[in-house]
């Protein structure tokens, strides 16, 4: 089975005090707790509000689970507990009389923490318990990793899209059929990842959740864009309300908010491009609903595969360097890639994902990053596309990824 051990955030977990692990489904949490860090009792609070124990395969009532719990802490045992908001909110009261006592691991997967901790700040659990949001899988583990099996083009493709962890251990080259293949026959798993995450939430707020990711992959990526559509359906009354989706969403990282550079303006983008291609062959070709041919999928891969790659490469230059990623909207100045550190602009580039690039292209690559005073790139599946180096902007492939990534990341985590 092809494991990423996504040493990041195992070394956040396995630092000692109490953590609440938090994020949107399918991103691994409770694999990367459970086959990654030590623990002594591990309990998963199912819907009806009953405790399992995973150690023996057994059921619990709340109070015999508070009264075993009381003296695991006192006896500093690591407790591991699984969708813990299901619990009554009496244990929000239970946590703040006992923090500090013993080592435990809060996991949870829906909206609360977004709408009782981020959004509203008033949680009991502020200041108790270290909250750690595990997201997608960082593309430098994946390149790491993916390199034992594939390179070049398909390395960038594949790691591109594993990001998201449901497809790392069925992934099978060549990249860009998997793909097309699993959405057509997978595209309602696809959508119960978002689907999930609202389920104990309002049904009207769960469609303009919904409403919002669809209205971003179809390229609204203005908030102002994105109010519009909502009020069109008829699911918000006012442009104010729609700031409060969007920043539940990007605390629950299912968005991506990139700040406009030198304005107090901001972009959105869906920060998975696995959900990205499904809501957008869901807005613009019902695809779940109507019979969608896997050779018709394969060309919208194709169309939006660049513009993918592009976030990887910004996401992975971003991370190696510690720089924060901004967007330049000036018209002659605008690029593919910018990153910032404080106010200033440190790296911009160009990435081209094509089997050519000629030499006008280079010429205009050139005239655009000569107007930065900064580093310069500009990423390419290989040399070998280029019809010529360009001049005074270093140029980046696949491989110089890779040694990036391994020089930048923390040695490998021990099972």
């Amino acid at each position: 089975m092809r494991i990423i051990p996504r040493r990041i955030e195992v070394e956040k977990v396995r630092s000692p005090g109490w953590k609440m692990i938090y994020g949107r489904r399918k991103t691994g949490k409770t694999f990367l707790v459970e086959k990654f860090t030590k623990w002594d009792k591990f309990y998963f609070v199912k819907r009806d509000g009953s405790i399992f124990d995973k150690q023996t395969a057994t059921s619990m009532t709340y109070r015999e689970f508070i009264s075993g719990l009381l003296q695991d802490l006192r006896e500093s045992r690591r407790v591991v507990i699984d969708e813990f908001h299901r619990l009554p909110d009496e244990f929000l009261d239970f946590l703040h009389a006992y923090s500090g006592t013993g080592d435990l691991i809060l996991i949870t997967s829906t909206l609360w923490l977004a709408t009782r901790l981020i959004a509203r700040r008033e949680s009991p659990l502020l200041g108790i318990a270290e909250p750690i949001k595990v997201g997608l899988i960082d593309e430098r583990e994946l390149l790491v990793e993916l390199e034992k099996e594939v390179n070049g083009k398909e390395l960038i493709e594949a790691a591109t899209y594993l990001r998201e962890p449901i497809l790392v251990p069925i992934y099978k080259p060549p990249l860009r059929r998997f793909l097309a293949e699993y959405l057509a026959s997978s595209g309602a798993i696809v959508e119960e990842i978002v689907g999930e995450a609202f389920r104990e939430e309002e049904v009207t707020m769960s469609r303009v959740y919904l409403a919002i990711l669809s209205a971003v992959a179809d390229g609204m990526q203005k908030s102002g864009e994105i109010t519009s559509v909502l009020m069109n359906k008829g699911l918000i009354e006012s442009p104010s309300a729609v700031q409060k989706y969007l920043k539940i969403l990007t605390a629950m990282g299912f968005l991506e908010k990139i700040p406009i550079y030198g304005k107090k303006r901001f972009r959105y983008r869906i920060s998975s491009p696995l959900l990205d291609l499904h809501f957008y062959l869901e807005e613009k070709y019902s695809y779940t609903e109507l019979e969608t041919p896997v050779e018709f999928i394969v060309k919208v891969i194709e169309m939006k595969l660049p513009l993918h790659v592009q976030y990887f490469v910004e996401n992975l230059l971003s991370k190696v360097y510690g720089l924060r990623k901004t967007k330049i909207e000036e018209p002659k100045l605008e690029v593919d890639i910018a990153l910032l550190r404080f106010s200033r602009l440190e790296i911009v580039g160009e990435v081209k994902w094509k089997s050519r690039v000629k030499e006008e292209e280079i010429r205009k690559i050139e005239e655009k990053l000569q107007k930065f005073k900064c580093r310069k790139v500009l990423f390419v599946p290989s040399l070998d596309v280029l019809e010529r180096e360009p001049k005074n902007v270093e140029v980046l492939t696949p491989e110089d990824l890779v040694r990036l990534a391994r020089k930048s990341l923390p040695p490998m985590v021990n099972r």
